[in-house]
C-alpha cells in the first residue's frame, strides 16, 4: 500500500489522533473520471488526499465529511453532475455520482484499516464488504467474492452491500529477452502489469535493448525462487531453449500463477510435455500451460505475437476459469 493510498492515510491520520473520514465512490456514470472504488480521505479540519470525481464534487464531499465526523455517522451523498462541471474534468456529458462517507470509528475501525494495510504489504488479496444501511465494514477474502476478485472490480451487490476489492499488483515475468519480449513488456506495462525480464545471457537482457526495465540475469529457477510468483502473476517463456525454459516452467507449475504461456510449435510443445512427464508432473498440471503461446490470430511479426500473448493473458485473467 503506497503512502498516498487514502485508506492507508486514513489509518495513519487516525493513529496520530486526528478525526478522519474515508469517502468512497460507490456508483457513477459510465465514463467517469474516477472509477467506482476511488477514495478520498478527509480530516475534521478539511485536509484531504485522494479524489472521488476529479474535482467537480470534492468540495461538497469535504463539507459532508466534516459533518459526518462530528456526528459519528456514515452518509451517502448523491450528486447530479451538470454538463459544464463534467466537461471541466474531462467528460463530454454530465451524470450521477454516489459517494459513501465513513468516519473512522465504530463502522470503519482502525483494526479494519490495519488489516487492509497488512494485506497490501504481504501482497495478499483482501476486500471490504460495507453495509450501506449501517455504514459497517467487514473484511472479506477471495473465497467470499471470487468473481469480483478475479475481475478486480469493486461494486454493489444485490443485497445492497458495497464491496471494495484490493488486489495485489499484477506482474508479468518474461523468461527470455528476445525480440518478442521488447513489445511485450511495453504492452504489459500499458495493461497495468509490472514486467520483469529473466535472462542470464547478458547480450540479450541488456539495458540498451530494454531501457528502464527490470532485468534479472540469474538462471530462471533461481530468479523465480526470489520473485515468488503468485496468483496475480503471469509467466511467459520465450527462449526456445529447454535449459532456460524448462526450469522456469517447472517452477511456475509449482506456483499459483494464473497464466503460464510457452513459445514454440506444437511439435516443440510435445517434446516439452514428454520432459515434464518424465519429471513426474501430472496431466492436470501440464494442462495449465498455454502452448503454443498466445491466441491464434495469425501473427508473424514480434509485435503481432506479443499482441496475441497479451490478449490471451487478458482473457485468462478476466474470464471465468
Amino acid at each position: 500500500m503506497t503512502n498516498d493510498d487514502p485508506a492507508l492515510l486514513a489509518l495513519h491520520w487516525a493513529q496520530a489522533g486526528r478525526k478522519v473520514a474515508l469517502a468512497t465512490v460507490i456508483e457513477t456514470w459510465g465514463s467517469a473520471p474516477r472509477p467506482v472504488g476511488s477514495q478520498l480521505v478527509i480530516d475534521a479540519q478539511g485536509a484531504m488526499e485522494g479524489s472521488v470525481s476529479g474535482g467537480c464534487v470534492e468540495g461538497a464531499v469535504v463539507t459532508a465529511a466534516i459533518d459526518a465526523i462530528a456526528a459519528g455517522q456514515s452518509e451517502i451523498l448523491d450528486f447530479g453532475v451538470s454538463d459544464d462541471e463534467a466537461f471541466a474534468v474531462g467528460l463530454a456529458c454530465g451524470g450521477q455520482i454516489k459517494v459513501l462517507v465513513q468516519p473512522v470509528g465504530d463502522g470503519l475501525t482502525q483494526e479494519t484499516l490495519l488489516a487492509l494495510a497488512e494485506a497490501r504489504d504481504k501482497a495478499q488479496p483482501i476486500g471490504l464488504a460495507t453495509d450501506l444501511t449501517t455504514g459497517t465494514s467487514r473484511i472479506i477474502t477471495p473465497s467470499d467474492a471470487p468473481d469480483r476478485f478475479r475481475l478486480d472490480r469493486s461494486g454493489m451487490e444485490e443485497d445492497g452491500t458495497f464491496t471494495t476489492i484490493q488486489n495485489p499488483p499484477l506482474r508479468m515475468i518474461i523468461v527470455g529477452a528476445v525480440h518478442i519480449a521488447q513489445p511485450l513488456v511495453q504492452m504489459a506495462r500499458a495493461c497495468g502489469y509490472a514486467p520483469v525480464i529473466i535472462d542470464p545471457r547478458g547480450a540479450f537482457g541488456s539495458a540498451a535493448r530494454f531501457p528502464g526495465e527490470t532485468i534479472v540475469e540469474d538462471w530462471p529457477d533461481e530468479a523465480l525462487d526470489t520473485l515468488k510468483p503468485d496468483a496475480r502473476t503471469a509467466i511467459v517463456t520465450l527462449t526456445h531453449d529447454p535449459k532456460l525454459d524448462d526450469p522456469a516452467i517447472m517452477a511456475a507449475l509449482r506456483s499459483d500463477v494464473f497464466y503460464l504461456g510457452c513459445l514454440g510449435s506444437t511439435r516443440t510443445h510435445a517434446k516439452r510435455v514428454a520432459r515434464l512427464q518424465e519429471a513426474e508432473f501430472t496431466e492436470t498440471e501440464i494442462a495449465r500451460i498455454h502452448a503454443p503461446v498466445g491466441l491464434d490470430i495469425g501473427g508473424k511479426q514480434p509485435a503481432e505475437i506479443a499482441v496475441s500473448i497479451m490478449a490471451q493473458i487478458t482473457q485468462t485473467l478476466r474470464q471465468a476459469r
